[in-house]
């Protein structure tokens, strides 16, 4: 298994949501809300229309824990739901295959974004770089690990620095900057 980043860079990702969403509303709306919500790739890609329409918070059964978790939907992203589910049915697959109408999987997903990221000039990106690109833009903006930490049920905060890249930031600042 490859070692994937977040996406560190705020122009990068724009430019991400760009590429995906001139190529299809899906494959964008499978980026914004991945990291969005911080949500496993195999949570995320389990959802229908009903799981997350017209709702406040969203509720799921996390296949690796199989624990419950519910999260808050901020303003912003409820709207987007909302345009992106107009004129779907509430049964229907939120990430909906073109060829088999079920929602696609994890291999879809993993080349939907390579594709993009590398049409960007990103590397190292995969199904976990849209979770941690929201751990990591979340840790930036609020510098909380502790609750960071919860979110993603993690044991310890040095697993969830290390998780979202911050360690590696801090490594590469150093030693790039280091000489004798």
């Amino acid at each position: 298994m490859e070692f994937v980043q977040p996406i560190r860079s705020v122009e990068k990702l724009e430019e991400m949501k760009a590429v995906l969403r001139r190529r299809s509303e899906r494959d964008w709306f499978l980026l914004v809300m991945g990291i969005n919500v911080g949500l496993r790739i195999s949570d995320l890609l389990a959802l229908t229309v009903r799981d997350i329409r017209g709702k406040t918070h969203i509720v799921c059964k996390e296949k690796k824990t199989k624990k419950t978790r519910r999260f808050p939907v901020n303003a912003e992203l409820r709207e987007i739901i909302n345009e992106y589910t107009r004129g779907m049915k509430d049964t229907d697959p939120l990430f909906k295959s073109y060829k088999t109408k079920q929602n696609i999987k994890r291999v879809q997903a993993y080349r939907i974004l390579n594709i993009a990221a590398a049409e960007v000039g990103l590397s190292e990106i995969g199904t976990h770089t849209l979770r941690k690109t929201f751990g990591y833009h979340f840790y930036k903006r609020y510098k909380d690990v502790a609750l960071l930490q919860q979110i993603f049920n993690h044991s310890a905060p040095s697993i969830t620095m290390r998780y979202i890249g911050i360690n590696q930031d801090i490594i590469d600042e150093a030693v790039g900057g280091f000489h004798l």
